[in-house]
C-alpha cells in the first residue's frame, strides 16, 4: 500500500473526541496519492500464470476444514508451514486483491471512491482466477469526522465521507464446496484509499465499544478498541447505512439461507480492512448465536484493541490468524503493546511514570489472534524495499508464497539446504 502523510496535530494524551477538520489539516493532492497494483505481469509472481496460487490436495482440506480455519489455533500448521494452509491464504490474499483492483481510485473522476464494476462482474474484471464464488453485496464505510462547511469549496475527493470498502462472496460452485468441505462465505476489505480514512486512522487513542455490541469486559477496564477504526465501522449518514449494519443484515440473511449446511464465514483484509475484519468479526460471533465457525485471515493489520477486546475475541470463539512482515511499521502501531506477566500489567520499555501516562491516555494496545511472522529482509529480492514498499499486499503475498519456517524462512533457501544435505550424504557413501 502506498503510504501518505497527512499534515494533522496530534496529541497523544487528549481524550477520542470526534475531530474537526481545520483547512490545514487537508492535504494537498501532492501529499495523498491513491494506491496503485503493479499490473505488470511475472510469470514467477501472477495470479494468471498460475504459478503464485495452486489448489492444495482436496480431500486433506476437505476433512481438516475445521482446522485450516482455526479450530485448533493452527497447531502444527505455522512453523514449518504447512502447504495447504499457504495456499488457502494466498487463496483469501486474492480477495483481497480483487477489493483494491475493483476501487476507482482515480481523484479526478466523478465515481472516485466506488467500486468499477458491477457486483456480479466484480471478482471476473478485476483480473483474478476463477474461485466458484459470487458477489452478493457491496460494503461502504463511512467517516464519522466533522466536515465545516468550506470543505465542499475543495476538491470532492477530499470530502468523500463513505465508500466502496469491500465485498461479501458466496461460494456457489458445487466442485469448489466438496474440495473446501463446506459452504464458505467471504468478507474482503481492501486497506485506506480516501483523506478522510487517512484521517480516521490518526485517531489512535482507544474508546468503548458502542452499547448495542454485547460486551461483558474482563481485566478492569472493558473491551475498547481504536477510534478511528471503530467510527469507520458504525458511522452512517442519510445516503448511506453504516458498514455494521451493512454488514449484520447480510450475514443474517446468509445465515438464514445455508442454516441446513456446513458454513464457514472468513473475513480477511489488508492494512486498514484487517482492522476493520476483527471488528467485523467481533461484531458477528456477538449478534448471532447461531453463527458457523468465524474466522479472520488478516494482512499487514494494524493494532486494533486492548487486552479486554483480545479476551472477549477469544471467549466467543473467534479465530485471528496475522500475517505479519516484522519490517512493517503499519503493524507496530497504534499505541504500545502491553506485557501480561502474572497480575500487573506493564508496557514494555516504559518507566512507570510514562506508563502511567499512557495508561491514562488509552493508548495500551494487545496483539490479537495467532500470527505467522515474515520477513522481507530474508527474500532476497525484497529486502532493497523501502518502507512502502514492506507494507504492500503483493508484498505479503510473495513472502507467504515463498516462506517455509523459522529455521529456512523462503523456499530458495530450503532448496540450497536440502541440497547441501544431499552432496554430504552423497559424499559419506
Amino acid at each position: 500500500m502506498r503510504l501518505a502523510a497527512i499534515a494533522v496535530t496530534f496529541n497523544p494524551f487528549t481524550s477520542p473526541a470526534t475531530p474537526k477538520l481545520t483547512q490545514s489539516s487537508i492535504p494537498s493532492t501532492a501529499t495523498i496519492s491513491p494506491l496503485k497494483i503493479n499490473t505488470h505481469e511475472n510469470p514467477q509472481f501472477s495470479w494468471k500464470h498460475g504459478s503464485f496460487l495452486t489448489h492444495s490436495n482436496s480431500d486433506k482440506l476437505a476433512k481438516n476444514w475445521m482446522e485450516y480455519q482455526g479450530i485448533n489455533n493452527w497447531e502444527g500448521l505455522l512453523d514449518p508451514l504447512d502447504d495447504t494452509l499457504r495456499s488457502e491464504i494466498l487463496r483469501y490474499g486474492q480477495f483481497v486483491e480483487a477489493a483494491y483492483r475493483s476501487f476507482d481510485f482515480d481523484t479526478s473522476s466523478p465515481t472516485f471512491g466506488s467500486c468499477k464494476f458491477s457486483k456480479n462482474s466484480l471478482l471476473t474484471r478485476s483480473c483474478i482466477r476463477e474461485t466458484g464464488y459470487k458477489p452478493i453485496k457491496n460494503l461502504r464505510a463511512t467517516c464519522g469526522i466533522q466536515l465545516p462547511g468550506w470543505i465542499d469549496r475543495g476538491p470532492s475527493w477530499v470530502s468523500t465521507q463513505s465508500s466502496w470498502v469491500g465485498y461479501v462472496a458466496v461460494c456457489q460452485d458445487k466442485e469448489e464446496i466438496a474440495r473446501l468441505g463446506r459452504r464458505d462465505v467471504v468478507v474482503a476489505f481492501r486497506g485506506t484509499a480516501t483523506c478522510l480514512e487517512w484521517l480516521e486512522n490518526l485517531r489512535a487513542t482507544l474508546t468503548s465499544l458502542p452499547d448495542d455490541v454485547p460486551n461483558v469486559g474482563s481485566h478492569g477496564g472493558g473491551a475498547m478498541v481504536e477510534s478511528g477504526f471503530l467510527s469507520l465501522y458504525t458511522s452512517g449518514n442519510t445516503t448511506c447505512p453504516s458498514l455494521q449494519s451493512m454488514v449484520r443484515e447480510e450475514i443474517g440473511r446468509v445465515l438464514e439461507a445455508y442454516c441446513d449446511e456446513p458454513l464457514s464465514l472468513t473475513i480477511t483484509g489488508h492494512s486498514l480492512g484487517a482492522a476493520l475484519a476483527t471488528l467485523a468479526a467481533y461484531d458477528i460471533n456477538s449478534n448471532f448465536g447461531n453463527a458457523p465457525p468465524v474466522t479472520v485471515i488478516s494482512f499487514g493489520g494494524p493494532r486494533v484493541g486492548n487486552q479486554s477486546f483480545r479476551c472477549q475475541l477469544e471467549k466467543r470463539g473467534t479465530k485471528i490468524l496475522r500475517i505479519v512482515n516484522s519490517d512493517d511499521l503499519i503493524t507496530k502501531v497504534p499505541g504500545f503493546v502491553i506485557e501480561n506477566n502474572g497480575m500487573a500489567v506493564n508496557v514494555a520499555g516504559l518507566t512507570s511514570w510514562v506508563q502511567k501516562r499512557v495508561e491514562e491516555a488509552q493508548l495500551v494496545y494487545a496483539d490479537i489472534g495467532q500470527e505467522l511472522r515474515l520477513s522481507s529482509k530474508e527474500c532476497p529480492h525484497l529486502s532493497k524495499g523501502g518502507v512502502a514498499s514492506c507494507h504492500e499486499l503483493s508484498t505479503y503475498l510473495e513472502l507467504v508464497n515463498g516462506f517455509v519456517g523459522s529455521n529456512c524462512p523462503v523456499r530458495a533457501t530450503a532448496k540450497r539446504v536440502l541440497g547441501e544435505h544431499h552432496r554430504k550424504k552423497l559424499a559419506s557413501l
